[in-house]
């Protein structure tokens, strides 16, 4: 038998016995691996056969969480088979009619064999003149455009992400994070050795006040934050309070990198940045603008620390792709990005219209122009319960827990994704979720 599988089966054996309980995180891969004393290819492989026994539930980045069993308290639901195609919740990439049509007439003269050539080079950390200079302009809002000479690019905005951290935060270095964050940052932090440090919110956002008490109990290194459309409960942070962590973050010093790759969903909103320029880093990026598979990350820095942030990127083995970076040049300045800016707002308004009828009469936090929603289970669902009574009708959500940095918080909530299924299908899925939490099973039909 192969190595995975036997490891696969240990694990198995422990959730069978119990020592591995629903909804218990499992180690992220790297960990894993390095416990086992296998190769990060075979943990994965591992995780994958857990999956198809449909032992976990989660995605990489969000983190992997043990399944509730059949027996467990949600009764038929668990166990009754999935009669549809998988619809999935998780995956959050939105889209436009006509996407592809939109977006090929820009890239067809990059494929001149000359254009090619200097398309195929390698692109250094600050990008090319074109690039900072359309890249200024597209993140440019009421109040706040970035300088150009401040603008740095990789490869996505999660590399953006870890590119800012490494600069900022030595390994064993604390990072003030909201209590639920992006699970992503929580498997960045691991990589390099941070230690996140969750910051108490309420419904505007981070808390200054609790902000300044994590820094008294033992000093931060950096802020990370998501003022806008925050993932997972969409709030938006308003000016007030925004100006308030502005001046918390300048008494204590203290850099803050800011996550906008949501922003372009809510017009004139103005970045935190603007308040506190000289410690902001801002993060952004064309994935969710445009599409994933060919895209490139953002960050804005503050003048003195280019080259610092540029040395990370370059270390990270995190810079963009030139070829990338002509074809962001095209899209942004022929209008293509803002032509599929305007269409995913009003997709993502469509969007929350149907969980609105949907899900009418349940705790749900979301926001008119995001693209997912945090719904906080009723009673008696857990999270774990609920992820695997849906997974058992063929639908994929992400349980609250992936969100948290505190272990011992388990949230009995699950965030939608609502971008990426079709309509119909999003409808048909929230819907057969909302028979579910009542009990009732599969509902609405087709």
């Amino acid at each position: 038998m192969d190595d995975y599988r036997r490891i696969a089966d240990r694990v198995a054996d422990d959730i069978a016995a119990g020592r591995l309980r629903p909804g218990q995180q499992l180690p992220p891969q790297r960990l894993f691996a390095r416990r086992h004393g296998i190769a990060g290819s075979t943990a994965g492989r591992v995780y994958g056969e857990l999956v198809r026994r449909g032992l976990v539930v989660g995605e990489v980045g969000r983190g992997t969480f043990v399944r509730a069993s059949a027996a467990g308290p949600a009764g038929r639901a668990l166990t009754e088979a999935a009669t549809s195609a998988p619809v999935n919740l998780e995956l959050n990439y939105p889209s436009a009619p006509g996407q592809s049509e939109l977006l090929a007439p820009a890239l067809a003269p990059l494929l001149r064999p000359d254009v090619l050539t200097e398309a195929l080079r390698p692109a250094a950390a600050t990008g090319t003149a074109e690039a900072r200079e359309a890249v200024a302009a597209l993140l440019a809002t009421p109040g706040w455009r970035p300088d150009p000479a401040h603008l740095l690019f990789t490869g996505n905005a999660r590399q953006a992400i870890a590119a800012a951290l490494a600069s900022l935060v030595r390994p064993g270095g604390r990072l003030g994070v909201e209590e639920l964050t992006y699970p992503l940052v929580k498997e960045i932090a691991d990589r390099l050795g941070i230690t996140l440090v969750p910051v108490a919110t309420d419904a505007d956002g981070l808390r200054p006040d609790a902000l300044a008490a994590a820094h008294r109990s033992a000093p931060l290194s950096a802020l990370y934050l998501q003022p806008t459309l925050h993932n997972p409960t969409s709030v938006t942070t308003p000016p007030e309070r925004r100006r308030r962590i502005a001046q918390t973050v300048t008494d204590l010093g203290l850099p803050v990198v800011e996550d906008r790759i949501w922003s372009f969903l809510r017009p004139g909103d103005t970045p935190l940045a603007a308040c506190a320029p000289g410690l902001s880093h801002v993060v952004d990026g064309l994935s969710k603008r445009v599409a994933p598979g060919l895209t490139a990350g953002f960050l804005v820095v503050p003048p003195e620390r280019v080259e610092a942030v540029a040395a990370a990127v370059r270390s990270g083995g995190w810079s963009a792709g030139r070829f990338a970076l002509a074809a962001a040049v095209r899209w942004a300045g022929d209008g293509t990005v803002e032509r599929l800016v305007a269409a995913k707002r009003a997709d993502a308004v469509r969007r929350q219209e149907i969980v609105a009828r949907e899900l009418a009469g349940f705790t749900v936090r979301t926001d008119p122009h995001s693209c997912f929603a945090w719904w906080e289970l009723p009673a008696p669902w857990r999270a774990d319960t609920f992820t695997a009574a849906a997974a058992a009708h063929g639908i994929a959500v992400t349980p609250g827990p992936a969100f948290t940095v505190d272990p011992g918080r388990t949230p009995d909530a699950v965030r939608l994704g609502l971008a990426s299924a079709p309509e119909a299908e999003l409808g048909w899925a929230l819907r057969t979720l909302a028979g579910v939490a009542r009990g009732t099973g599969r509902a609405g039909g087709g």
